[in-house]
């Protein structure tokens, strides 16, 4: 039987109830690879055609959202967090490579924040990964992708600031 989004987002929204902070994150994570496993939630949900940012669900007491998102041809990010909030990527169809960045500096109100580059990987159909609170990533897609996103937060609701790339030297190392 085919997992429902109904199902899912009873599944997420009791993990993280039961196991707030990271380890109910993990658990989230591990909910989006079997999601991500099952053709009929990708083709419920996720199918292409999908746009770049569609809202699934939003749990109205913990206040985390399920997104579907779509890209056509490439598309790409530069290095950012999720404010005060972390996001779990898990890829559908199509790569994403993706880049960890160490915070050199936290955004301040008139400058942008500063990271440094330690990562590459790529993201693969089933991958999940969890973004928790102030770790910074950049995503770059070369082709078409879907994605299933979970916020812990709606960030269409949050305001983020920039970050920018900077190259440490080996004596700042």
């Amino acid at each position: 039987m085919a997992i429902t989004l109904e199902k899912f987002a009873t599944d997420c929204h009791a993990a993280l109830k039961a196991q707030p902070g990271t380890p109910g994150r993990e658990q989230v994570r591990k909910l989006v690879e079997q999601a991500l496993a099952d053709p009929e939630f990708i083709a419920t949900y996720i199918p292409p055609g999908t746009p770049e940012r569609h809202l699934l669900y939003e749990d109205a007491e913990l206040g985390f959202a399920i997104l579907a998102h779509g890209y056509i041809g490439p598309k790409g990010s530069k290095p950012h967090d999720h404010g005060p909030s972390w996001a779990i990527y898990g890829q559908a169809a199509g790569e994403t490579i993706m880049t960890d960045w160490a915070c050199v500096a936290r955004p301040t109100d008139g400058a942008p924040g500063k990271a440094s580059f330690i990562k590459d990987y790529v993201m693969k159909p089933g991958d999940a990964y969890l973004y928790d609170v102030g770790v910074l990533h950049s995503p770059e897609r070369k082709d078409d992708t879907r994605l299933l996103r979970i916020e812990g937060l709606n960030m269409a609701k949050v305001k983020r600031f920039p970050y920018e790339v900077v190259e440490l030297s080996r004596a700042a190392e």
